[in-house]
């Protein structure tokens, strides 16, 4: 069968990208979270062998590849692999599939990252899966400030964060502090016979919580960080981070309001972080901290 390159663009919309043989095809199925069961990894597994050529590939955005697919197989794969509820897709000018650290089981998560990935798969991925926007626009959620999956390099990243906070009254003054040794950005010092956190050093990453015999340090419940207007690739930026920290809903609310900026404001084409430098970083702040995007939003989508 000779492929058009209408054929072609068909099925890219549907996640099925050319092979570099020009006569096969990647399925590109979506984990919503980095997470898969037994069931469907070994579904996909049978699927390689059936549709294939026996390979599973993982992607950088955790998602699953798998090659070798022909073109007229296309449909009886993706009934295939429905059968444990998998889905094909994450191309086009659009919200594209979230990726999560795996901060949810990991000993340094401060957030269960991968149920927040999974909230903003089915209120962005999908529910925002018929909006075109400018270009692609990608989220990343990391569960601590060692940034594993990179949440600033992405045009929307959320990181989780838990505040230490310092009760004078039972610091003992320790000579040697054990806070001040675990640490790891030496933003805890003990002077004058109290312990002190330098604020602007301090990363929010916990490692202190519960190493106060005495429990002089506490941490409040898990907030998050939100950077926008990362990218990577060719030219490389770093998102700004908001200057306020958020709740929960508050970090989800930005999410959408980023996403109805960037279909409102985008020029076709453009990255969010070509807008973001195009508006300015403090305008962004403050559109995403007001309510004035989602008051427009059945305007913002009808455009």
């Amino acid at each position: 069968m000779e492929l058009t390159a209408e054929m072609r663009k068909k099925v890219k919309g549907q996640g099925f990208l050319s092979n570099k043989d020009g006569e096969h095809f990647s399925a590109r199925i979506i984990t919503e979270n980095g997470v898969l069961t037994a069931a469907q990894m070994a579904c996909l597994s049978q699927a390689a062998e059936k549709f294939g050529n026996g390979q599973l590939a993982f992607t950088s955005r955790m998602t699953v590849e798998l090659p070798g697919v022909k073109y007229e197989d296309i449909p009886a794969f993706q009934e295939f692999v429905g059968q444990e509820g998998m889905v094909t897709g994450g191309t086009g000018a659009k919200v594209r599939p979230v990726v999560a650290c795996k901060g949810t089981v990991c000993t340094f998560g401060l957030i269960d990252t991968q149920g927040l990935a999974k909230e903003i798969h089915d209120r962005f991925f999908v529910g925002y899966g018929n909006v075109a926007l400018p270009h692609k626009f990608k989220i990343a959620v990391g569960g601590c400030p060692n940034n594993c999956v990179k949440p600033d390099l992405n045009d929307l990243g959320i990181i989780g964060q838990r505040v230490p906070m310092v009760d004078e009254e039972r610091c003992r003054g320790c000579k040697k502090c054990s806070v001040e040794m675990v640490c790891p950005m030496a933003a805890a010092r003990t002077e004058e016979g109290k312990l002190h956190i330098n604020r602007d050093v301090c990363n929010n990453c916990a490692r202190c919580a519960g190493k106060c015999p005495f429990g002089a340090v506490t941490h409040g419940e898990a907030m998050y960080k939100v950077y926008v207007g990362g990218r990577w690739g060719k030219q490389i930026r770093r998102g700004d981070a908001l200057r306020t920290l958020l709740t929960k809903e508050q970090a989800m609310d930005a999410c959408e309001k980023a996403i109805l900026l960037f279909k409102s404001k985008g020029r076709p084409g453009e990255r969010f972080a070509s807008l973001v430098e195009r508006l300015g970083a403090e305008e962004v702040e403050k559109a995403l901290l007001s309510d004035e995007l989602l008051q427009r939003r059945e305007e913002i989508l009808a455009g």
